[in-house]
């Protein structure tokens, strides 16, 4: 039997994960079973797995003191009806490709998944935090969870330390409990203590109609001319300075998202301490984009990461996280912006700078083989929980918004986390595709993970406006962040209603929205909103 009842069943659909009936690891020399006699030591040579119960969790760990190990794989016998249909989630951003859908032995499910029929909900994934990068399978009768615990593309060298993989948990709903609810319930289990803004963030940001050609004069006459709009005295909204501002690489004059020292303006900017000052003085509070693994030119070669697939442009070098230095340099920037003023930094790319691929190419791999960090003691995972800590660290009170970060890394150290892939101030569709499916489907994390971001109204000629105020009230009234991106002459007096009515709404704490036919809509249409059902035309 896969679950059963954890002790002192208490009618909360808390499960405790049987152990699995077979364990294989993956080495340099390929996959092998491992033996056991117990089911809670398993071994091959002097690689150990092992299993424990740690509350209502089933803990993992891992001891291989000579061998790279790759991947670790634990497997159950699991039937399921044949109308179970399944959501998993990804490893960083969504792309507009989540829905609930039949089960196949060959699609990776991230972190988690949620699983419905027509009697039940069940859930099954990984607390936060974990030290390893994991997804499920599930088909042929069979259940997999592979934790993937190499160093880049390569096998991590632990050494004699015993490494804490993840922690497995499990949830089946209440009675009386939707399947939103208990996927809502079940995120709150996988974080036991997520880092959220004192109050709702929202506000504004160029990037949707500047698309990096952006400068001082344009920010502030967005931000006077929205700043009336904000009525909320005891919540001022954020005026977000995105991709533009930063002092260009020499091997790439003018690129808006790759900078050569993002510690200091370029000559558009030139001031920014004075530029956060101005904002502040119109009413709304500094925030800044930043791509911090972004290397110089000049930079030496021992502190970058190795050309592969999707970072061999020579022109882009990546810095490597795994060095002391590295992490260090980050650390400055960050306490940069923090001297400077801003209230709130915007931190983008870590994930494709580190493993070359954006979260729609990972479905075979996360990244290329054979690669490996400076520093092969640690796992990828682990190296990425190093820059989020160190980022957190360094900002200090300032409220941080991970973008294109692994977001069951995220959780617990950022306020905020985009969800999704951009929307658009040029195309409808994408807005449509990238925006509405995000919140449909990782709304569940909202406020238990971090605060959900997903992603701005891109207000602007070239997008419908009876399109972007369905999109401007769904994340408003859904209690997500909302970040407007308007083109000052795309603005009437309509649109200006709007944006009055609804910063006013999102200025406020309110209940999470409930997409109501998630199960069956890619495109979620009806939702229910502070305690209203509404109907959406997305076409």
């Amino acid at each position: 039997m896969l679950l059963f009842r954890s002790s002192g069943a208490d009618g909360h659909g808390k499960l405790l994960v049987a152990l699995p009936g077979k364990v294989f690891i993956k080495l340099d020399d390929g996959e092998h079973e491992l033996q056991s006699a117990d089911k809670l030591s398993w071994t091959y040579h002097d690689v150990m797995v092992q299993l424990r119960y740690a509350g209502d969790a089933l803990r993992v760990q891992l001891h291989s003191p000579k061998d790279a190990l790759h991947v670790v794989r634990m497997q159950w016998e699991y039937d399921q009806p044949a109308t179970t249909k399944f959501l998993g989630d990804h490893w960083e951003r969504t792309y507009g490709d989540l829905f609930f859908q039949p089960a196949s032995s060959e699609k990776k499910l991230p972190w988690y998944f949620i699983q419905h029929d027509d009697q039940s909900t069940t859930c099954f994934g990984v607390k936060t935090g974990c030290n390893s990068i994991c997804h499920w399978n599930i088909g042929d009768g069979r259940m997999h969870m592979s934790m993937d615990v190499r160093n880049g593309g390569s096998g991590v060298e632990l050494g004699d330390r015993l490494l804490h993989a993840a922690d497995i948990i499990s949830t089946k709903n209440k009675d009386g409990e939707n399947s939103f609810a208990t996927a809502r319930r079940f995120c709150g289990m996988m974080c036991d203590k997520p880092r959220l803004a004192r109050h709702p963030v929202y506000g504004i940001n160029d990037w949707y109609y500047a698309y990096g050609n952006n400068s001082p004069k344009l920010i502030l006459e967005q931000t006077a001319l929205l700043t009336a709009l904000a009525t909320d005295t005891y919540n001022r909204p954020f005026s977000v300075i995105d991709a533009g501002w930063a002092h260009y690489s020499t091997s790439l004059p003018g690129d808006c998202c790759w900078g050569g020292d993002f510690s200091r303006p370029n000559d558009k900017f030139k001031d920014m301490q004075s530029l956060a000052a101005d904002i502040r003085k119109l009413g709304m509070r500094p925030a800044l984009w930043t791509r911090p693994l972004c290397a110089a030119d000049e930079d030496n070669k021992n502190l970058l990461l190795p050309v592969i697939a999707g970072r061999e442009n020579p022109k882009n070098p990546v810095l490597d996280p795994s060095l002391a230095e590295n992490i260090e340099r980050i650390k400055r920037n960050i306490s940069i912006y923090k001297q400077w003023g801003y209230e709130m930094v915007k931190h983008d790319f870590s994930t494709f700078d580190m493993l070359g691929k954006w979260g729609f190419q990972m479905a075979g791999d996360i990244t290329s083989a054979g690669w490996h960090f400076n520093d092969r003691s640690k796992t990828t995972a682990e190296i990425i929980l190093q820059l989020y800590t160190s980022i957190r660290e360094a900002a200090a009170d300032m409220y941080l918004i991970g973008c294109n970060t692994m977001s069951h890394l995220s959780a617990g150290i950022f306020e905020v986390n985009r969800i999704g892939d951009d929307t658009s101030g040029k195309e409808w569709a994408r807005t449509r595709k990238m925006g509405v499916n995000t919140l449909g489907f990782r709304l569940i994390q909202h406020n238990h993970f971090y605060a959900a971001d997903g992603d701005c109204v891109g207000l602007t000629k070239d997008v419908p406006w009876e399109k972007n105020k369905q999109w401007m009230q769904l994340v408003a009234e859904s209690g997500t962040p909302l970040f407007i991106s308007a083109q000052p002459d795309a603005l009437g007096d309509a649109q200006k209603k709007s944006i009055l009515e609804y910063f006013a709404i999102a200025a406020k704490k309110l209940p999470v929205g409930e997409p109501m036919d998630w199960l069956t809509n890619q495109l979620p249409a009806k939702w229910k909103l502070n305690g209203n059902v509404q109907t959406f035309d997305w076409s």
